[in-house]
């Protein structure tokens, strides 16, 4: 599971390595730089196995794909156009302001959920109150085989709670397989508010892949072939990836982004705009930019919404459980004269 942390001190390497090659600094040496910085010790076995295999002859983008232990389609895709066009220090830039608001979305996202997860805990440790009037009575009257039944409760309650936490964190980890990242995707989609922002955030990245790969030069078909590895999505990966023989015909990218519902009205009207003009850059750069930000606003849009129903459900619950609790104690007073 990717912490925060760690997309910060991904960050870090990719804004040092950025710095240093803009300085002039030999990429081996840069790495040999970051390998030495002590912020950077995570990245320590990656960094060391990248400079042997340079040392060997591989080239960057080979090296990436042999050690790419933590490092994604997407840093690979930037990176080896960045090692093809001469601008690796423009893609190590772009990584690192991709990977540091990565970091703060998850931290605000961890922020913004504290409070709730501190009411979920006292919540779970109160109800229901049954239970814990038998906790309470064993200890006060010394019985503690009466405290059992609490402990037994709350290890069901919080075992369940973590352990779906848990498995949800590593089901959606990147490392698994594309089949099993699709089907996630195609369940996501159809969830309000965290659909689209999936949908915005790919996007973002396609268009930031597709202006580093334009701007280097590379041939549209393989331009497009490469932001479809790089963006994040199986299924807009799949989709763009059929387009091959129809842009050797000479069918335009514009022409095919039109096709695709996966494009937003806006996106698909400012490229075909672009094409037109011939302001692929500029055009590319502020899609980017828009998206990502859409994105990012959506994920916190989704996140109080939860928080919300969060709430309202547990309110519910705790009033049944209070209800419950009284009713069963008259009619047991009722009985008992």
């Amino acid at each position: 599971m990717v912490t925060p942390g760690q997309l910060d001190r991904r960050a870090q390497l990719y804004e040092q390595l950025a710095a240093s090659i803009a300085a002039g600094v030999p990429l081996i040496q840069a790495l040999q730089m970051a390998s030495r910085n002590r912020t950077l010790r995570g990245s320590q076995k990656t960094i060391l196995a990248l400079i042997g295999l340079l040392n060997e002859g591989h080239t960057f983008a080979d090296s990436m794909k042999k050690v790419s232990s933590w490092m994604s389609e997407f840093d690979i895709a930037l990176l080896s156009v960045g090692e093809e066009s001469g601008r690796l220090d423009v893609a190590f830039r772009q990584l690192a302001r991709y990977y540091s608001a990565r970091a703060r979305l998850i931290r605000d996202t961890i922020k913004g959920c504290l409070v709730t997860i501190a009411t979920l805990h006292v919540f779970l440790l109160v109800f229901p109150l049954s239970v814990l009037i038998l906790l309470v009575r064993g200890i006060v009257d010394g019985e503690y085989l009466k405290c059992l039944p609490f402990f037994f409760e709350k290890f069901k309650a919080f075992g369940t709670i973590y352990g779906t936490v848990f498995l949800f964190a590593f089901l959606c980890e990147g490392k698994r397989g594309e089949g099993w990242r699709a089907l996630l995707e195609n369940i996501f989609r159809f969830v309000p508010l965290l659909g689209t922002a999936l949908n915005y955030l790919a996007i973002a990245r396609l268009a930031a892949a597709l202006d580093a790969l334009s701007s280097a030069g590379v041939p549209t078909v393989r331009t497009w072939e490469m932001s479809a590895e790089a963006c994040g999505s199986p299924r807009l990966k799949r989709e763009i990836l059929k387009w091959a023989p129809q842009l050797e015909t000479g069918v335009t990218p514009a022409e095919m982004v039109s096709q695709i519902p996966y494009f937003p009205e806006m996106f698909t009207n400012l490229y075909q705009t672009a094409e037109l003009s011939g302001k692929h850059d500029e055009t590319l750069q502020r899609l980017h930019v828009y998206f990502e930000e859409e994105g990012i606003r959506m994920m916190q849009w989704f996140t109080r919404v939860v928080t919300m129903i969060f709430y309202g459900a547990m309110a519910v619950l705790a009033g049944y459980f209070i209800i419950s609790f009284w009713m069963n104690y008259y009619n047991n007073l009722l009985q008992s004269v």
